[in-house]
């Protein structure tokens, strides 16, 4: 008869997520989001004491970076060790509840926290030479929110729109973007509802340091709005139609093509954010009702994945 063994597990690899988190709490400047928080975070004289607010911090950025609910989140601090190692909480210590998250999520949309904390990253970042300012690209993208009625109002959010891509209708929201040009790194945020055109929402999103901006062909009479910006040059891209109808052996058409090009290559670079949040963090649905509070955690999650697109370049720094 075999002798039994004890099923030990020797492996020394790291999961994705463990090496994810440890990526994250090298480049997320803990310290200067602390200090920013910091005067809002209630100090609890009475009822139980709070949380620390590190703690509740963690627990916030783990929910963009998951796609949790506040109940998920709450259930995913006893089904997996990870989380509560990185919100650095004691194994057998109090969790926090999904109240608690809530109340903590409800202080940072009173506050309009989620706007400074994009700018104390940007400022961050620009101080370590990784955001340039010199040029903007802007787009927008559409969030898709649920179409259900079954709820207690019984109807849609009233905040939330169709419009129309094509031959396809959607419902929901438009996140619209300000990147910078070189780096892709996202400065400005504006959430609207899905019928506003892209094109309402374009000079709203310069940082007014820039001196060009570029954006796709939806965009076609920007500079002849009643809000235009006369100090930045505005690169649109040609209309599909006139571009195929352009003649590469003609030499001028060959120069307007290889513009066109270049202008594309620029442009894609707003496209990044947008993976990020989509596709690395899953942030495809609104999570909430209202504009208010998912352009707060729209501003949010486009706060984290500029340290998540520039992690390489900070944990070199870092050595």
């Amino acid at each position: 008869m075999k002798q039994a063994t004890l099923p030990l597990n020797l492996t020394l690899k790291k999961t994705r997520k463990q090496v994810f988190l440890e990526q994250m709490e090298q480049v997320v400047p803990w310290a200067d989001l602390i200090a920013l928080l910091a005067p809002y975070y209630p100090e609890g004289k009475n009822g139980r004491p709070p949380f620390p607010l590190m703690t509740m911090l963690r627990t916030h950025f783990m929910q963009q970076w998951f796609a949790l609910s506040d109940p998920a989140m709450e259930e995913a601090f006893f089904d997996t060790p990870l989380y509560r190692e990185f919100a650095q909480l004691e194994e057998f210590a109090r969790m926090p509840d999904e109240s608690t998250i809530l109340r903590y999520r409800h202080c940072l949309e009173e506050h309009r926290l989620a706007d400074q904390i994009l700018i104390t990253v940007n400022d961050i970042l620009t101080a370590k030479g990784l955001f340039l300012k010199a040029g903007t690209v802007v787009d927008a993208t559409l969030i898709a929110a649920p179409t259900s009625t079954k709820n207690k109002d019984r109807a849609r959010d009233p905040e939330m729109h169709s419009s129309k891509r094509g031959n396809q209708w959607y419902f929901g929201m438009k996140a619209h973007i300000g990147a910078d040009a070189e780096s892709g790194l996202v400065h400005t945020v504006r959430g609207t509802s899905g019928r506003v055109s892209d094109i309402a929402e374009g000079n709203t999103l310069l940082h007014g340091n820039e001196t060009v901006a570029f954006r796709d062909a939806g965009y076609q009479g920007i500079e002849n709005r009643t809000d235009p910006t006369p100090d930045v040059t505005w690169h649109v891209a040609m209309c599909l139609g006139k571009r195929k109808a352009l003649n590469n052996d003609n030499e001028a058409d060959a120069m307007i093509d290889k513009a066109e090009k270049l202008k594309a290559g620029i442009r894609a670079k707003v496209e990044h954010p947008f993976r990020v949040i989509k596709r690395q963090f899953g942030f495809v649905k609104v999570r909430y009702r209202g504009l208010k509070k998912n352009t707060a955690q729209c501003v949010t999650l486009f706060a984290l994945s500029n340290l998540w697109m520039v992690r390489g370049k900070l944990m070199e720094a870092q050595g």
